[in-house]
């Protein structure tokens, strides 16, 4: 069947356009600067040695690596396979090519786990933050349940009364949530 302009003109109102960076929170706007100053200045701060081995990895971990490396290696074989002519074999066995491979490989395998404990640290230290946000967050939302149960109460609606409120409004405990967890890996919920 086909789709008449009124059918298109339904369609558009509604979807809504994704709301332009003008139209968030001036609080979204100020967390997404905080958290881009932070990245820069944890990127400033970083060891010299720490930048060297960024560079090194983010080089190998790209395209023009791979095809520079295709085109060494292609033609190392080519000229010791002895298809390229006027131009002797250096390394007919390619027992250079391997040391020379090997070589490469156990120091870009450093790089790379250098630039990864980097990654590491950072992730942990977000986790930490998250953790911190998280906790903020059931701390003010437990506090809300309270006074919004305590408001209904005031009032006389019955939902005041839930059972499932005075157990929203109890304070949770990081550390008996840890043990918990810890403990009780493989164990169903308790109900």
């Amino acid at each position: 069947m086909p789709r008449s302009a009124e059918d298109d003109g339904k369609r558009e109102q509604l979807t809504v356009p994704p709301p332009g960076p003008s139209g968030m929170a001036p609080a979204l706007e100020r967390n997404i600067y905080a958290l881009r100053e932070r990245q820069r200045r944890e990127e400033g701060e970083a060891s010299r040695e720490a930048r060297i081995a960024n560079a090194i990895t983010r080089f190998t971990g790209s395209l023009p690596f791979v095809y520079l490396h295709l085109a060494l290696f292609g033609a190392w074989i080519l000229v010791n396979l002895g298809f390229v002519p006027g131009v002797p074999r250096f390394d007919p066995t390619f027992v250079i090519l391997a040391t020379w491979a090997s070589v490469e490989a156990i120091f870009l395998s450093t790089f790379v786990l250098i630039s990864q404990n980097r990654a590491v640290a950072m992730a942990e230290g977000r986790a930490a933050l998250d953790l911190q946000i998280g906790l903020l967050a059931e701390h003010e939302v437990t506090r809300l349940v309270r006074l919004t149960a305590s408001i209904a109460a005031h009032l006389g609606i019955p939902e005041a009364s839930d059972p499932e409120l005075e157990e929203l409004g109890r304070d949770v405990a990081p550390e008996a949530v840890l043990d918990a967890l810890e403990t009780n890996k493989d164990d169903p919920p308790s109900r």
